[in-house]
């Protein structure tokens, strides 16, 4: 009796702004590996999460929500991130809310149609539907917008249905080797992680007030002991105003990011960090070639 091949491949996560793409990725892969905030556009990068199960590994792609319109630099090269992935993926993940439908979906729609790939639709947020038989209709209509290889309603928030969302992937993937070690979860370094995490406290203390033209920057990692790690990073905005808005009154904002970032940080790295931040202007970067590229996005 032969057993049966292993199985490796890409899988795009794609969808809308804040549907809810790096929450599943996380659910998945059974840790934090992508930030996670109630603010759209919240991912910027392409970030990958490895799943290793019984005779598979998926390695996840997760993206920036695909969104049109936009004339910023820095937009254009996230929905260029997202089409990588896309073209890079063997399936694809197209995540949509079972509450609501958009025109930003219909825009991921029917980039992952032209894309051509197997893709499994994923219905999340549906344990917020009240009786559940409310669902059926919501699926059934989805069901026909497109030939998907299947439709899995799951919560991503509260990890309900990943393993039949697991199991309808399994057989998607090509046979092949592993691409990734057993033990390895994302390909971003642990100094990308740390500017990651740094956003997010941004993110979820500023709330309305976050400015779209921010980003972090690590100038500095020095490992001072086995146990230790100082990090030195850089808050970069458009404008002064912005930069007010960051540091908060008396710079209380600004401590009140570092020491949420500095406790997730001690977590994550297995590691006492010593963390340093300054908050810097450079006008107009989101619309910078030479600026993008320095923080690590594809201006195209």
């Amino acid at each position: 009796m032969t057993s049966s091949p292993h199985r490796c491949g890409f899988v795009a996560l794609v969808g809308r702004p804040n549907v809810g793409k790096s929450t599943l990725l996380n659910a998945l892969v059974g840790q934090k590996v992508s930030i996670v905030s109630p603010k759209p556009q919240t991912t910027r990068h392409r970030i990958v999460g490895v799943l290793n199960g019984e005779g598979f590994q998926a390695a996840f792609l997760d993206t920036p929500g695909l969104h049109a319109g936009s004339r910023r630099r820095l937009n254009q090269a996230m929905n260029r991130a997202a089409m990588a992935s896309l073209a890079d993926a063997d399936v694809v993940l197209l995540l949509v809310d079972a509450a609501r439908w958009t025109r930003e979906d219909e825009v991921a729609l029917d980039r992952v149609r032209d894309a051509g790939k197997p893709v499994i639709l994923v219905v999340n947020k549906a344990d917020a539907i009240k009786p559940r038989d409310r669902l059926l209709p919501t699926l059934a209509r989805l069901s026909a917008m497109h030939d998907f290889a299947a439709v899995v309603p799951v919560s991503a928030l509260k990890r309900e249905n990943l393993d039949r969302l697991i199991g309808t992937l399994r057989p998607l993937l090509p046979e092949g080797e592993a691409f990734y070690p057993p033990d390895q979860v994302t390909d971003r370094s642990e100094r990308f992680l740390a500017a990651e995490v740094i956003r997010e406290k941004l993110t979820w203390l500023l709330q309305e007030e976050l400015p779209y033209g921010i980003t972090v920057e690590i100038e500095r990692w020095s490992e001072t002991g086995e146990d230790r790690v100082e990090i030195h990073a850089v808050i970069w905005v458009e404008r002064e105003g912005q930069r007010r808005i960051v540091i908060g009154e008396g710079g209380k904002l600004l401590k009140r990011v570092g020491r949420a970032a500095r406790l997730e940080l001690n977590r994550l790295l297995e590691r006492r960090v010593h963390l340093e931040l300054w908050v810097k202007v450079r006008e107009h970067w989101a619309d910078s070639e030479s600026a993008l590229r320095q923080f690590g996005y594809d201006p195209g």
